[in-house]
């Protein structure tokens, strides 16, 4: 078995090189080579790994990217996966490039996406989960939320030892009873006030006896001080929590996590939530509030997070837009800017993406009408189901422009009328934007 688990690596190590050399790519291909040689190799190069892994719908990328960044104050050795490179075969390869130094701790720091959870943890067994949200998302491939907290909950079960830090804002994580053990995070800034979720809310049944939670705080969608009226299911105990909201602007926020000040340098309060959980890591770690707040001002813009790029003499920030929660937040956050801004709409229907498009009518694209939009251009396969949900949004017609193709939409934008653009792209219409501006020499080190 150690000649099969040795050839594995030396083969897929091998082809990493090739690939990066000569071709500058291949973040998965070379875990897929790997494991048809090897099925058990994710197992013999973790083995000597502390493995967080990192999953839910929205946040699991910056989080994670956090995570990372604040463990590296303390730690020699944090090793995680590039962006995308969240299934089984990304995550070898992301072993596979390990350079780590015997003898130190090591940490390997995951991004999983929820539906491969229980396929790496049939072959690794972390140390710690990290569960930062559960939304209504690309409901042909996860289903239901409870679908996909399930997906979940097996992957977590195959390793019961191990700790999950959970979202504790979020009632489903609340909701089961797991071999696990459970410590949680949340927001617990306001003064109780007694409210009701929006009636377009998912997940705000209580999972004891199905009736309507009550909130005595919300932050967004479901996630809050919640609590049963007509039973004792309530918000958990919190072991970490943020205490006070300072400036919150479209490109930062400042926020107080138990008595500590930090700042981050991504607007919206959904990425507080994410600042929130990888400071709850570094804290679980012992990592002290000086180094965790280094961690945190980390200013790299991660793929398609608020990431900058500019196209012409247009600064254009490109953010990943994939479900109605994670939309609405990024529509609150641009709505911020103090500057006047064009916006780019670019929709695909991919298996990456979700071939249902639906989830765009319950998108509050009715909220960009608060701004005067000078010009909107829509892009990607399904840009007419774009151009016309801003209209139904109340967007004036004669401002939005479909563009046929992504040279188009590249052409286009150095003549938008303001210096600030906003590009809301689902994922696989990032990947094949950020290919484009590589290729046209605007982007540099590939997508």
């Amino acid at each position: 078995m150690k000649i099969r688990h040795y050839f594995a690596t030396a083969v897929g190590k091998t082809s990493q090189w090739l690939l990066q050399t000569f071709f500058k790519g291949g973040s998965s291909y070379p875990g897929k080579i790997a494991l048809t040689l090897d099925p058990n190799i994710l197992d013999y190069l973790a083995k000597d790994y502390e493995v967080i892994v990192v999953t839910g719908t929205n946040g699991k990328t910056l989080t994670t990217a956090l995570i990372v960044k604040i463990l590296q104050q303390e730690f020699d050795d944090v090793l995680t996966n590039p962006t995308g490179a969240n299934m089984v075969q990304g995550i070898v390869s992301t072993f596979l490039s390990a350079h780590g130094k015997k003898g130190h701790k090591k940490f390997a720091v995951l991004e999983i996406d929820e539906a491969s959870l229980s396929k790496v943890t049939r072959y690794i067994k972390p140390k710690l989960f990290v569960f930062t949200n559960i939304f209504r998302d690309q409901m042909d491939r996860y289903g239901e939320i409870y679908t996909t907290y399930q997906m979940i909950l097996d992957g977590a079960a195959q390793a019961p030892e191990a700790t999950i830090l959970a979202n504790g804002d979020s009632p489903i994580f609340n909701s089961k009873d797991t071999p696990n053990p459970l410590i949680y995070y949340g927001f617990n800034h306001q003064a109780d006030h007694e409210q009701f979720a929006d009636p377009n809310t998912d997940g705000v049944l209580c999972p004891h006896c199905q009736h309507i939670l009550h909130y005595k705080m919300i932050t967004y969608a479901n996630l809050g001080k919640y609590y049963c009226p007509n039973c004792d299911f309530k918000r958990p105990e919190l072991a970490y929590q943020l205490t006070q909201l300072g400036e919150m602007t479209n490109v930062s926020s400042v926020f107080t996590v138990d008595e500590e000040s930090y700042k981050i340098e991504v607007g919206g309060l959904y990425n507080i939530y994410n600042a929130l959980t990888a400071a709850a890591v570094g804290q679980h770690y012992g990592v002290s509030p000086e180094k965790i707040r280094l961690g945190l001002s980390y200013d790299e813009k991660v793929f398609g997070r608020q990431e900058v790029i500019t196209i012409g003499s247009k600064k254009c920030t490109l953010v990943l837009v994939k479900n109605p929660v994670g939309l609405n937040q990024v529509i609150d956050t641009i709505t911020l800017s103090p500057n006047d801004f064009s916006l780019v709409c670019l929709l695909n229907a991919n298996y990456a993406d979700g071939i249902d498009v639906s989830w765009i009518w319950d998108g509050s694209y009715e909220h960009l009408t608060k701004r005067a939009i000078p010009q909107v251009l829509t892009g990607g396969d399904r840009r007419e189901d774009m151009t016309f949900r801003l209209q139904v949004a109340g967007l004036a017609e004669e401002t939005i422009h479909e563009c046929a193709n992504l040279d188009d939409v590249i052409a286009q934008i150095p003549q938008l009328p303001t210096e600030e653009v906003y590009i809301l792209a689902t994922y696989t219409a990032v990947l094949q934007l950020r290919q484009k501006l590589t290729e046209k020499g605007i982007l540099k080190g590939g997508n």
